[in-house]
């Protein structure tokens, strides 16, 4: 039997890198999933991928609270219920120091990142509250530690995802409702290609040189392999697993 057979799963931050690979993924385990990101076409072609019997997808903004009332119910009214909440839409913001880091910015980040993951948690616990299941909240090991300079609101807004993670997980535990976080290091997303970019315009290969040196594996992980632990988590496997943080970092942890 597959490990996800005949669950239903919402996954945010679908339309690519890790949001996508669990979408693959979840359907390969036998779940339904159900997507939402900001991009209708590309969530549409996935649909098409994964078949519409078996996905379902919406666009709009995580950040804002009618995007996930509708979701739920979205989500409920095509299949019926929800077992997983895979919570993984986010966004990086900018390079800078705290002085010139445009608070415009950092609100968006704030919006996204901590808003959007509360937001999500609110209207996605009480469908789940009569039959137990899992989120999985796709952190950072920016959330353990500060590395490196310029990140402030990426930094503070994973924190933040951590802590309302351990209060999710503390006010669920008794619905059989299990809350953890993933939190990968550098990995190779679009996101973190963003990333070496804002650090180093132009030479963004020279930044990722650079990443690497600080990774005891001496690379990047791949989404696959962050997806793997957020399969684990998601599954029955975790039983015992709620209030954790589980880093998929290459060993930058261990320092």
């Amino acid at each position: 039997m597959a490990r996800l057979d005949n669950k239903v799963a919402l996954i945010t931050g679908a339309s690519n890198g890790i949001g996508a690979v669990a979408a693959r993924r979840f359907v390969e385990e036998g779940a339904k999933v159900f997507l939402v990101g900001r991009s209708e076409k590309v969530l549409r072609n996935l649909r098409d991928e994964l078949t519409h019997e078996k996905c379902d997808v919406m666009a709009g903004d995580i950040a804002l609270e009618k995007t996930n009332q509708e979701m739920i119910e979205a989500c409920q009214h095509r299949f019926g219920g929800l077992d997983i909440s895979l919570i993984n839409a986010g966004i990086e913001g900018a390079a800078a120091l705290i002085p010139d880091y445009p608070t415009e910015v950092f609100d968006d980040v704030v919006a996204i990142n901590i808003r959007g993951v509360f937001l999500s948690l609110k209207y996605s616990l009480p469908l789940m509250s009569k039959n137990g299941g899992s989120v999985i909240i796709t952190s950072s090991i920016a959330g353990l530690k500060a590395r490196g300079l310029g990140n402030s609101a990426y930094v503070a807004s994973k924190h933040a995802e951590i802590g309302l993670m351990r209060t999710a997980a503390i006010e669920n535990a008794s619905n059989n409702i299990r809350v953890n976080c993933v939190s990968p290091g550098p990995t190779e997303t679009r996101m973190m290609r963003s990333i070496e970019e804002n650090r180093s315009p132009g030479a963004a290969e020279s930044a990722k040189k650079e990443v690497l040196k600080g990774i005891p594996l001496g690379r990047y992980g791949t989404p696959e392999e962050v997806v793997n632990m957020i399969t684990f988590l998601a599954s029955d496997e975790a039983g015992a697993c709620t209030g954790g943080v589980y880093t998929v970092d290459g060993g930058i942890s261990a320092y």
